[in-house]
């Protein structure tokens, strides 16, 4: 009598998954199709661009007015909200429609999906952050008491690429929220509490006595200062921010991959 064979479990195996750059190929389409992606970054140009140019208008006949660069850079502060928004919301909206089981079942390699979204997501940001520098900067040039000087790396290259920098950082922040906690509001709500309302609670210290100068002082360690002080025209002791910045960016993106790795989609 002849038996049947028990049916192999399929298993995943290498030839089974998706090569790197194929990875990286399927994330660019899903970011760079969702409507709320080009919404983020008009919302991010529009705004970047209308407030320097409001800023150039406003000081560029002043004899001490604002510095060029600054002039450029200022409305991070504000569009660091939307960039760190966007990454939040590219990973939770995937959890949202689950489409990310058949993210996991063609690329069962969680942390390169993680890699891969975050690497799509900072490069999109960094890539339109260069753009409405450069917009901003041909826009604002004729309102402004002096140009940039662009012989100085320090007063315009440097300040500039940090904020291009800046803006990815901030946006990876919001891939790692998302993987962490996979619900758009309390990711959304996290990240903004960190970029926004933490900076005002510690500066609100300021008002109290000297004890308490220590937690008005710690507050240069929170990412959006770190950002400060790196595009901050003429500055040169920029380790310290920077290696502040880039843990604000490991930290969130390490407890997402673990939380990635430890749960089911």
């Amino acid at each position: 009598m002849t038996t049947l064979a028990a049916p192999r479990r399929a298993t995943h195996t290498t030839a089974h998954r998706l090569t790197f750059p194929h990875l990286l190929r399927s994330e660019a389409i899903k970011v760079l199709t969702l409507r709320s992606t080009w919404w983020s970054l008009g919302v991010t140009a529009a705004m970047s661009v209308g407030m320097s140019l409001l800023i150039a208008l406003a000081t560029g006949g002043m004899g001490g007015g604002m510095a060029p660069t600054n002039v450029i850079l200022a409305p991070t502060q504000f569009t660091m909200l939307v960039a760190g928004i966007l990454g939040a919301i590219v990973v939770t909206g995937e959890y949202s429609t689950g489409m990310i089981r058949s993210t996991l079942t063609a690329e069962p390699r969680r942390g390169a999906v993680l890699l891969a979204k975050a690497l799509v997501v900072a490069v999109t940001m960094m890539l339109t952050a260069v753009v409405i520098y450069a917009v901003a900067i041909v826009l604002t040039s004729p309102f402004t008491s002096t140009g940039i000087d662009w012989t100085s790396p320090l007063d315009s290259f440097v300040p500039l690429a940090f904020g291009a920098l800046s803006m990815a950082c901030f946006t990876l922040m919001g891939v790692g929220f998302g993987f962490l906690l996979r619900s758009g509001a309390g990711a959304i709500a996290v990240t903004v509490g960190v970029l926004f309302v933490l900076p005002i609670v510690l500066s609100l210290f300021s008002i109290a006595g000297p004890e308490w100068m220590w937690i008005v002082e710690s507050a240069k360690y929170l990412p959006v200062n770190a950002a400060g002080a790196l595009t901050q025209p003429g500055g040169e002791d920029l380790l310290e921010p920077a290696l502040t910045l880039a843990g604000w960016v490991v930290g969130p993106l390490a407890l997402g991959w673990l939380a990635l790795r430890s749960r089911d989609a």
